[in-house]
């Protein structure tokens, strides 16, 4: 690395080895997302695009999902979709050789995409975006003695630490925030916005709607969300690049605003315990348990994970977007 680079081509570099070289998910791996700790969560989801599509009046539609993981929420939701008649072509936008792989046989058939430039344009899409904007690259500004600067990542030895560079940011620091202390630090995400107007573009152009699920607040807001987990716990973001899964919290107003500013509708966002129990995972619950006795205790504890203040269900959150014109989606009536 020469010299101190802005910390979004860090974490970009850091994630693109990282999940280029794994299978990050699952006990064995770094994390478990909703889908891999039920079923229900990619039924559920499935059964919302079945829903829209027959209220849009059963147009032909483009499953694209972004990030599939390990095709666990693809596959839960294809079955679901097609207990109700869909069975729409599959396009999964993924990076990582090592989970197309994986991906692949979750999903057989499926297309595969390295960004949305590819995607088919013959048809509606409806997007599916489960932990996917957390991982994009942030830029960090950070407040100093001197102004606001940019917080910037530098090698000493084989150390990499943050430092703040010597570039004022004080012209696009927000009204309420430029007294703030020093050491406070506000973040930005231009690749979820580049990735936003992308979308925008499909969904103006051939129709369709979008579903986001994501942790996250609604900015903007002082505050430094940069984590590390690797094993199932923290870590230091700048210890090992590469080896453990960097995120950040998602400013859903920046999405929302981006998306306004496309000409979208914009739905949300609602929590996701608010939105899964919207949807029906309590019935749900309640029909797999009388199914199969055995696993009632489980199915009650894994809703509890998905949908309790305390664990997923408050600080995930869940927006939408849609073509205008196109039905308001389940879950945010």
């Amino acid at each position: 690395m020469a010299g101190p680079i802005p910390l979004s081509q860090f974490m970009g570099a850091a994630n693109a080895h990282y999940y280029a070289t794994r299978d990050p998910l699952g006990a064995r791996g770094d994390f478990t997302t909703a889908p891999e700790v039920s079923q229900m969560f990619g039924e559920l989801i499935g059964l919302w695009v079945a829903d829209l599509w027959h209220r849009a009046e059963q147009p032909p539609v483009r499953y694209v999902e972004l990030g599939p993981g390990r095709g666990t929420l693809a596959a839960d939701a294809l079955r679901a979709m097609a207990k109700v008649g869909l069975t729409p072509p599959v396009d999964l936008v993924e990076t990582s050789p090592t989970l197309r792989a994986v991906q692949a046989e979750r999903v057989p058939g499926a297309e595969f995409h390295l960004d949305l430039i590819g995607l088919p344009d013959d048809a509606p899409l409806v997007f599916v975006a489960n932990e996917f904007f957390d991982a994009l690259p942030i830029r960090q500004l950070i407040a100093t003695q001197e102004g606001w600067r940019e917080r910037l990542v530098a090698c000493q030895d084989t150390l990499f630490l943050p430092i703040a560079g010597d570039r004022s940011f004080d012209m696009i620091i927000p009204r309420d925030f430029k007294e703030a202390a020093p050491g406070s630090i506000l973040e930005t995400s231009p690749a979820s916005v580049a990735v936003l107007r992308q979308l925008a573009k499909r969904l103006n152009d051939q129709g369709g709607a979008a579903l986001v699920i994501d942790y996250g607040y609604m900015g903007p807001a002082i505050g430094d969300t940069l984590q590390a987990v690797k094993g199932h716990a923290y870590a230091n973001p700048f210890d090992e690049p590469g080896e453990a899964d960097l995120t950040a919290h998602v400013d859903f107003a920046t999405l929302a605003e981006a998306a306004h500013a496309e000409g979208l509708v914009v739905y949300g966002p609602v929590t996701q315990g608010e939105f899964l129990t919207r949807l029906g995972i309590t019935e749900r619950t309640a029909s797999l348990s009388l199914a199969t006795p055995e696993r009632a205790g489980q199915l009650a504890t894994d809703r509890e994970r998905l949908t309790h203040p305390e664990q997923m269900g408050e600080l995930f959150k869940v927006i939408a977007f849609t073509a205008p014109g196109w039905p308001v989606p389940a879950g945010f009536e």
